[in-house]
């Protein structure tokens, strides 16, 4: 009897020990492997990390997102800001400890980890003034071809955030205009390329992009322009049909790349709003000999507040899907930033050109709205219909928004005081960060259905490393229970009303 009383016990404390082991260890292995998720709300959270658990769920049904990563669309190429003259200069004039918090916060990896970025080929309107790499008239072999203007801040500042990013990023260039000499108005806003200049023009890209290659700066790609069809006769522009620019690169600058040393540099099209894309990647991709030279189509955001395109997006990707399309602007724009003031970034307060410039039938795609949520839906709009970059405008301004040339005040995700070093982070930042730092080059868009209809967004991506990213953003007030699920494991999270949440999933 006391033997069998032993052997009971025994067994007994085997299999007890056996049941806390499969409690403790075994008892979520329906839910995400290493999930972590970070969250910036309305109510203050910026970029918090997420707790995840029932105990953060809200009593209603929730929201099934079903996630399938089987399923892929296009590869990710980036997302990033843009060095203008503008951000180098000011980051120059702040301390020194200060420039490196800065362009930490966006390249480092504990920051946004900025995969891309955009600057100017010469002047712009967030210039301090007007400026051109060829500066003397009718020299066809532009001899006298120098970048020492950029040499004084925005190379520097560049090969700053270079020697900051581990992985590096890939810098597209654009001018805004060609030098006035060569356009039919001598002018540096409006006016077309002369079609003697097709040729000194072509030339005066590669010139640039021996001159950065000298300063160790290799630039990925290039657009022909910055906005063809103009800005209003306001600042820096020089005036292409879809036919003209095409002619350009098909029988120019292509040509004169594919001779040279930079025949992988990326010549990207149209690079103004989505409405037009139709027209300009039919002409794009008239012929093989256009497409061969053209590597993709650049887009920018300012048709509308609130509409992203889709059809238009659609329509460009389904054209050449092997295409690159990205996104190449973006900003608050005809607004001064609100210092130190969190919640208006939230609210639909803010006004662009249109509300005031738009005619009477597009004036409906330009109501008041709310920078965040604009930022918000269209980088998840863009993903979802084709884009593989997004790449926004300035990186950092000053409490006016500028120094901009003429005055065409807008806001950056990062203000700088420059009298007394201070820095504000907007909220504008950390929506950037959500997708900037775990949405990986190589990655690509995965798909995913919800169980029913509702205003909340989202986006899936499957990094190189396997790592699943999952965007949510909730536009409404209301907290919102979601459960994601991934091959019959699935993860809870509470979404508060007017969120956006990063998750990243890695199975085991």
């Amino acid at each position: 009897m006391g033997f069998g009383r032993l052997f009971f016990g025994f067994v007994l404390f085997v299999f007890t020990c056996l049941g806390l082991y499969s409690f403790i260890f075994m008892k979520n292995d329906n839910q995400m492997k290493q999930t972590l998720g970070y969250e910036t709300t309305r109510k203050g959270k910026s970029f918090a990390p997420i707790t995840f658990g029932s105990s953060n769920q809200v009593s209603d049904k929730p929201i099934v997102i079903e996630i399938n990563p089987n399923k892929q669309f296009q590869k990710i190429t980036g997302f990033g800001g843009s060095f203008t003259e503008a951000t180098c200069h000011l980051l120059s004039q702040l301390s020194e400890a200060k420039r490196k918090q800065i362009l930490e916060a966006y390249f480092s990896e504990d920051g946004a980890n900025y995969s891309m970025a955009r600057t100017t080929m010469a002047s712009c309107d967030f210039s301090l003034g007007h400026y051109t790499y060829a500066a003397v008239a009718d020299d066809l072999s532009l001899s006298h071809f120098t970048i020492e203007h950029d040499q004084k801040e925005i190379i520097p500042i560049i090969k700053a955030a270079q020697a900051i990013s581990k992985e590096g990023f890939k810098v597209i260039a654009s001018p805004w205009t060609s030098p006035p000499w060569m356009k039919d108005n001598n002018h540096w806003v409006g006016g077309k390329l002369k079609l003697e200049h097709y040729p000194t023009f072509s030339l005066y890209f590669q010139k640039y992009l021996e001159a950065y290659q000298k300063e160790k700066i290799d630039i990925w790609g290039l657009t022909v322009i910055n906005e063809p069809h103009g800005n209003g006769n306001n600042w820096e522009s020089t005036l292409f049909s879809p036919k003209e620019m095409t002619d350009f690169v098909e029988f120019h600058l292509g040509p004169r790349l594919e001779k040279s040393a930079f025949n992988q540099v990326k010549i990207l099209g149209y690079d103004q709003n989505r409405a037009g894309l139709k027209e300009w990647v039919d002409e794009m991709y008239r012929s093989e000999n256009s497409r061969k030279y053209y590597a993709g189509t650049a887009v920018h955001w300012y048709e509308s507040t609130y509409d992203y395109f889709p059809d238009a997006l659609d329509y460009a990707k389904s054209k050449q899907p092997e295409k690159f399309l990205i996104q190449t602007e973006a900003c608050i724009d005809a607004e001064v930033p609100h210092w130190q003031e969190d919640d208006w970034y939230w609210q639909k307060e803010a006004t662009d050109w249109g509300w005031d410039w738009a005619s009477p039938e597009d004036k409906h795609l330009h109501p008041k709205y709310a920078p965040v949520h604009r930022y918000a839906t269209d980088i998840i709009g863009c993903l979802n219909h084709g884009v593989d970059g997004w790449i926004d405008w300035n990186m950092v301004l000053d409490k006016q928004g500028g120094p901009n040339w003429f005055k065409n005040w807008c806001i950056a995700p990062v203000i700088v005081d420059t009298a007394s070093d201070e820095v504000y982070y907007t909220p504008l930042y950390f929506i950037m960060k959500h997708f900037s730092k775990f949405i990986r080059p190589e990655a690509h868009r995965i798909g995913w259905t919800m169980n029913e209809k509702s205003d909340i967004m989202t986006t899936a991506i499957k990094n190189k490393d396997n790592s699943i990213v999952v965007v949510l953003f909730n536009p409404t007030t209301e907290d919102k229970n979601i459960e994601i699920a991934i091959n019959g494991k699935v993860e809870n999270t509470t979404l508060a009303g007017e969120s956006l949440q990063t998750i990243i999933i890695q199975e085991k």
